[in-house]
C-alpha cells in the first residue's frame, strides 16, 4: 500500500492513496478465464457498448420510434459505435432506389423518381440496351448512306464532291439527331432488397458532399456537353434514406448547411443543386429528393454554444438530448465489463493474440489511472482500446501466443501521447536552460505544476515580484498568456495576501510570471503556487525549490481540489522534485507509475498555511508560525455560522 505523510508541526499523519492493493485475484474474483479467448463477446453492437446504459436505453428507444438523437461528450465515449448500432435497431423498412431522369420540358430540372430495391439498376440497364440498339440502327444508317455517296462519287468522278458531302451527312446526324444516352436516367442511390438500413457518417462533410451537388461541365454546347441529370450528385443526407446520418462536431457545419440539414429533417425531402462556385451553381435544381433519415449529431461540450438554435431545437422537440459519462464507478461488475471490452478490441482486430490475466489487470490499471477520479473507470475507450493493439503488436512482434504484463507495459511507453513527449522534452530543456530549479531556495519562485493535453503533466515555474506602485492604487500584473479563469484566479489571491501579511496592497504592484507558457494556461489549479510566490516575495522569505504544488484556491484560503493530479506527480518526478503539495480532496485520485513511487513524497493538504509552514524557509521561524497560527484562525468559522459551498473541482 503506497501512503503520503502529511506532517503540521511535529504531527506526522499518515493517508493512504488510491494504489490500494491491485492484483489478478482482487480483479477477477469468481471470473474463471486463462485468456480473453474465453470471454464471450456479444454479437450485437448495441450489446458492446461499455459503460453507457442510459444512452443504450435512449437509442433503443429512438430506433423503435425512429427518433433523432444528440449526443455530447468527451472524444472516445463511444458516440459513433451507438449511432452504427442504430442501424441494427431500427425496424425493418423496404429499401428504395432514387433515379434521376432527363426533364423534356424542362432541362435543368431533372425528375426524381423511386423505385423498390434493386428496380434501379434493372431499369437503367433497359434503358442503356435500348440506347444502344437505337445507336446502332442509327450508325447503320449513316454507314449506308456514306458508302452510297462515295460509291457515286467514284462513278461519277466527283470525289471532291463526295467528300464534302459526306462531310455534311455526319454534321447534320450530330447536330439534329439527339444523342441516346441523354434520355438514360442515372441512379442516384442504389440499394439491394435483403440490404439492411444504411449507415452514413457526414462528419466534415463539405456543403456538396451532405447535401448533393451538380458537378461543373466545361463544355456548355457543340453536342459535347453532359445532360444535366447525369451531372446530379446524391448528398449524404441521401444516401442514409430510411437509414442513420450520423455528425460527428455537429458545430463545424456552417449555418447554412445546417439550416438546410433542418429543412431536410423537417420535409423528409431536399432538391440537389449546386452548392459550390466549382458546382453548375443554382442553374440545375432537382425535384425534391428523399432522404428520410434519423440523425445522430454528435460533439464536445463546446458543440452547443456553435450549433443552430432551430436544428437543436428541432431534435429536442423529436428526438433526445444524452450526455455522455467519460467514468465509471470502479466495480466488480463494471471490471467483468473492461475484460469484455478487451476481449472485444482484441477479436476486432483479429490481428493480436489474446490477453492473460496479468494483461487485463494491467489494462484496467490503467483505466483506474486515466479515470482521474478516485473509485472509477475512465470511458474513453478508443485511447485504451490504442493501448490494447500496441500492446497486442508487441506481442505478435515477438511472435508470443498471448499479450501478458510485459507487453503491457512496453506498450505503455511506446504509445504515449505526443503531449506526454513534448513534456519530457520540455522538463528536459527547462533543466539544461536552469528555468526549473530543484535544489536550494529562491524568493519569490515557485515550481506550479500543470496538465498537458489529457494525459501528461509539466512543470510550472512561476516568479512573483513586488515593485512599489506606479499608479494610484496597486495592482495585480500577471504575463503567461493566462485565459480567463486563469486570471481570476490571480485576483483571488490578492485576499489571502492582505489576510496573512496585513499590509495595504495597494500601495504596491504585484508582478506574477508564468515561465515558458508558450501555449497560456488555463484554470485556478496554480492558485495555491501564484499565492506562494507572492507572499515569499512580500514577505521576503526563500522557497524551497525541492518542492511542487497544486491545487485551487479559495479566498479563505482553503486548499481545493484539480484535476490530473496523477499526472501532475509524475512530471514532478520526472523533472527530479522531492515533495509535492496536492489538494487533500484529491488524495483518492492519486494513482502513479510503480517507477515514480520511491521518487517524490505526495503531501494532501487543506489550506494554505500548511503549505507555507513546510515549502518556505523564513530566518525568524517562531514569528513565521506565530503569523501561520493568526492566519488559520482567521480561516475557522465561527460556532453557529452556516457554511458556504466552495467552488467544484476544476
Amino acid at each position: 500500500m503506497c501512503e503520503v505523510y502529511l506532517r503540521m508541526g511535529t504531527e506526522t499523519e499518515t493517508v493512504g492513496l488510491a494504489e490500494e492493493e491491485f492484483n489478478e485475484e482482487l480483479l477477477f474474483g469468481d471470473i474463471d478465464i486463462a485468456t480473453t479467448a474465453d470471454v464471450e463477446v456479444p454479437p450485437g453492437l448495441i450489446d458492446q457498448v461499455i459503460g453507457q446504459e442510459h444512452a443504450v436505453e435512449v437509442i433503443r428507444k429512438a430506433a423503435i420510434q425512429r427518433r433523432h438523437v444528440m449526443m455530447i461528450g468527451t472524444p472516445g465515449t463511444g458516440k459513433s459505435m451507438l449511432a452504427k448500432a442504430m442501424t441494427e435497431l431500427l425496424p425493418k423498412e423496404e429499401m428504395q432506389d432514387i433515379l434521376v431522369y432527363p426533364n423534356s420540358d424542362d432541362n435543368n430540372n431533372p425528375l426524381v423518381r423511386t423505385v423498390p430495391a434493386g428496380r434501379g439498376k434493372e431499369i437503367v440497364a433497359a434503358h442503356k440496351m435500348e440506347s444502344r440498339k437505337r445507336a446502332q440502327m442509327r450508325n447503320m444508317l449513316m454507314l449506308m448512306l456514306v458508302f452510297g455517296i462515295i460509291g457515286y462519287a467514284l462513278i461519277s468522278g466527283m470525289l471532291l464532291m463526295g467528300i464534302i458531302a459526306v462531310a455534311f451527312i455526319f454534321l447534320a446526324f450530330r447536330t439534329m439527331m439527339p444523342r441516346d444516352d441523354v434520355m438514360v436516367p442515372k441512379l442516384l442511390v442504389s440499394t439491394s432488397p435483403d440490404s439492411k438500413a444504411p449507415f452514413i457518417d457526414g462528419t466534415g462533410s463539405h456543403a456538396g458532399a451532405l447535401l448533393g451537388d451538380v458537378r461543373h461541365d466545361p463544355f456548355q454546347s457543340g453536342g459535347l456537353e453532359t445532360p444535366s441529370h447525369d451531372r446530379v450528385e446524391a448528398g449524404a443526407i441521401h444516401r442514409s434514406h430510411k437509414g442513420v446520418l450520423f455528425i460527428d462536431e455537429i458545430n463545424t457545419l456552417t449555418p447554412h448547411s445546417q439550416q438546410n440539414l433542418l429543412t431536410a429533417l423537417q420535409e423528409g425531402e431536399f432538391p440537389i443543386t449546386g452548392q459550390s462556385e466549382r458546382s453548375s451553381g443554382a442553374m440545375v435544381r432537382t425535384e425534391p429528393v428523399p432522404c428520410r433519415f434519423v440523425m445522430i449529431a454528435a460533439g464536445n461540450l463546446d458543440a452547443m454554444q456553435g450549433m443552430h438554435p432551430a436544428l437543436r431545437s428541432r431534435i429536442r422537440g423529436y428526438g433526445y438530448e444524452v450526455f455522455m459519462q467519460d467514468t465509471i464507478d470502479d466495480s466488480p461488475a463494471n471490471r467483468e465489463k473492461f475484460i469484455r471490452f478487451i476481449a472485444q478490441e482484441v477479436k476486432n482486430d483479429g490481428k493480436i493474440p489474446p490477453f492473460d490475466r496479468s494483461a487485463i489487470t494491467e489494462v484496467i490499471r490503467e483505466a483506474r489511472r486515466r479515470s482521474n477520479r478516485k473509485g472509477h473507470l475512465t470511458l474513453k475507450l478508443r485511447d485504451l482500446g490504442g493501448l490494447v493493439r500496441v500492446a497486442g503488436d508487441i506481442a505478435r512482434g515477438e511472435g508470443s501466443e498471448v499479450t501478458s504484463l510485459p507487453h503491457v507495459l512496453a506498450a505503455k511507453e511506446t504509445a504515449r501521447s505526443v503531449e506526454d513527449q513534448i513534456s519530457d522534452e520540455y522538463i528536459r530543456r527547462s533543466r539544461d536552460y536552469d528555468l526549473t530549479i530543484i535544489s536550494g531556495t529562491a524568493v519569490g519562485k515557485v515550481n506550479g505544476l500543470a496538465v498537458m493535453g489529457s494525459d501528461s503533466g509539466s512543470v510550472l515555474p512561476i516568479v512573483a515580484e513586488v515593485t512599489p506602485a506606479q499608479g494610484a492604487s496597486g495592482t495585480v500584473i500577471a504575463t503567461g498568456l493566462l485565459k480567463e479563469i486563469a486570471q481570476e484566479s490571480i485576483k483571488n489571491v490578492s485576499a489571502i495576501l492582505k489576510k496573512f501579511t496585513g499590509k495595504d496592497i495597494r500601495n504596491i504592484d504585484i508582478h506574477v510570471q508564468f515561465i515558458g507558457t508558450y501555449q497560456g494556461v488555463e484554470g485556478d489549479s496554480a492558485s495555491v503556487s501564484v499565492a506562494t510566490a507572492v507572499i515569499s516575495a512580500i514577505e521576503g522569505i526563500p522557497v524551497r525549490q525541492d518542492v511542487a504544488m497544486t491545487g485551487s484556491l479559495s479566498v479563505r484560503g482553503d486548499v481545493l481540489p484539480v484535476g490530473g493530479v496523477t499526472y501532475k506527480i509524475e512530471a514532478a518526478a520526472k523533472a527530479g522534485i522531492k515533495k509535492v503539495f496536492i489538494p487533500r480532496s484529491n488524495a483518492g485520485d492519486v494513482l502513479v507509475e510503480d517507477r515514480y513511487r520511491e521518487m517524490i513524497e505526495i503531501i494532501p493538504v487543506s489550506h494554505i498555511e500548511e503549505i507555507l509552514e513546510q515549502a518556505l524557509v523564513p530566518a525568524n521561524r517562531a514569528g513565521f508560525l506565530a503569523k501561520l497560527k493568526k492566519l488559520a484562525e482567521h480561516a475557522m468559522i465561527p460556532p453557529n455560522q452556516p457554511i458556504t459551498t466552495e467552488p467544484g473541482v476544476v
